[in-house]
């Protein structure tokens, strides 16, 4: 701040002693001029004061709050789908999910088992999650699951793709989707044993 008040004043006290009478009107036009820098530098620091605390109170508050929120939200996601596959036609996935259980179990679980018991295990994921009990064996069954989910790719690329491996179709996009839940599973698992984030203060 300094570095622009002091040359405004040595203009001020050469323009005193070669003007004279020009001294009121250029001196009343320099002290405006420090008067508005200063305002500007106080307008600025206020600014960035109030920036950085909203800054590390939205920060501290996502850093406290967002795993337990991304686990609400894993868990209602895998409860819901679950709870739809109780109710035949109405899931998009049934049909799909059912023939791959069947296919990897050689066909000794008939497809309309396969989805009974898909539900009750993705309902049990969601349940698992949303609760937050027994979150490593809920992760376990999750993590098992989103194996059994990827396979279709690879059983029945035709179902999955228009144009295979570019182009999904609305089942493989709902395969694909799983990645970020896988993503979002290893988030949560990193905090079981207490793990968490700590908003970096600068």
């Amino acid at each position: 701040m300094t570095r622009w008040l002091w040359p405004m004043f040595f203009r001020m006290m050469r323009c005193y002693r070669r003007e004279g009478g020009f001294l009121k009107i250029q001196l009343q036009a320099q002290v405006d001029e420090a008067i508005m820098l200063v305002g500007d530098f106080d307008m600025n620091a206020r600014f960035n004061i109030i920036y950085d605390r909203i800054k590390h109170a939205l920060t501290g508050w996502m850093a406290r709050h967002s795993i337990r929120l991304l686990r609400l939200s894993l868990g209602i996601v895998f409860f819901w789908f679950g709870v739809l596959k109780f109710f035949p036609g109405v899931s998009p996935a049934q049909t799909l999910a059912g023939t791959t259980i069947s296919t990897l179990s050689l066909g000794l679980i008939t497809p309309e088992a396969a989805v009974f018991i898909l539900a009750v295990w993705e309902c049990l994921i969601g349940l698992g999650l949303i609760m937050g009990y027994f979150l490593r064996a809920t992760l376990f069954l999750l993590w098992l699951q989103m194996l059994g989910t990827f396979t279709p790719l690879f059983l029945f690329p035709e179902q999955c793709f228009t144009v295979v491996p570019i182009a999904p179709t609305l089942e493989g996009q709902y395969i694909i989707k799983n990645l970020v839940l896988v993503a979002a599973s290893l988030v949560i698992g990193a905090t079981v044993r207490g793990g968490r984030i700590i908003p970096h203060e600068s």
